[in-house]
């Protein structure tokens, strides 16, 4: 179990870091997120998460972030490279299902250069 944890060091917590990853231009969309991404300095892919008042309101904001997480978690395997991830909620997000949720990350993941095992 604790190969598949989601820990501090598996996130994206600094404010230039979030700066950077939407300055490198480099992104895919669906119709629920936008996944910015750039190659990582470290030797796994880390995660960030942008949830803004468009969403809904703190509760709908923080479902969605929870939602996320537990994708990326459980589908991080998909993601072959080290990258820095962050994964913006559009408006669409905030009434997105747990299974919802998984298909589109999992195909945004499977088109930053992962496989689809």
């Amino acid at each position: 179990m604790s190969g598949n944890q989601f820990k501090k060091s598996d996130r994206i917590l600094k404010r230039f870091e979030f700066v950077e990853l939407s300055n490198s231009r480099k992104a895919f969309q669906d119709r629920f997120f936008i996944v910015a991404f750039k190659p990582g300095t470290g030797k796994c892919a880390r995660l960030g998460i942008t949830a803004s008042k468009r969403v809904g309101n703190a509760v709908t904001r923080n479902r969605v972030k929870r939602l996320v997480r537990e994708v990326f978690r459980l589908k991080r395997d998909r993601i072959t490279a080290a990258m820095d991830i962050n994964v913006i909620a559009k408006k669409t997000a905030a009434d997105i299902s747990f299974a919802q949720a998984g298909a589109s990350l999992e195909n945004l993941f499977v088109r930053l250069g992962g496989n689809s095992n």
